[in-house]
């Protein structure tokens, strides 16, 4: 009686000899390493949280650095870059509303003239 299951002969083999599997390159292995995260990203949302002029400028620029390193190289971070444009876009216009209205009082305030005497 001969068997011609292929299912059953796959499952046998001779003795001695280990059926083999192949690992899911998906399923975490002891040998790999997860995607390593992005240095620019971080500071990006660094600089924005500390929010100055200055620093705005740093997390926009480390910002879309690291959006293109990101996409290039395949670095986690993505979300830290996005998030530190943001608010680096957010801390500059800050800085520059404030700007205008520190302008527009120095300059309300130098042509205030007082005519009145005083004795």
């Amino acid at each position: 009686m001969t068997d011609n299951d292929p299912a059953r002969q796959g499952a046998q083999q001779p003795y001695g000899q280990q059926p083999s599997y192949q690992q899911n390159p998906y399923q975490g292995a002891y040998g790999q390493q997860n995607p390593k995260m992005n240095v620019l990203a971080i500071v990006s949302l660094v600089a924005s949280i500390l929010s100055s002029f200055f620093f705005s400028i740093v997390a926009v620029v480390t910002g879309h650095i690291a959006l293109r390193q990101i996409k290039r190289t395949g670095e986690q971070g993505r979300v830290l870059a996005i998030i530190g444009l943001v608010l680096g876009y957010l801390g500059l216009a800050g800085a520059i509303v404030i700007g205008i209205f520190v302008i527009a009082a120095i300059a309300a305030g130098a042509f205030s003239y007082d005519y009145s005497t005083s004795p």
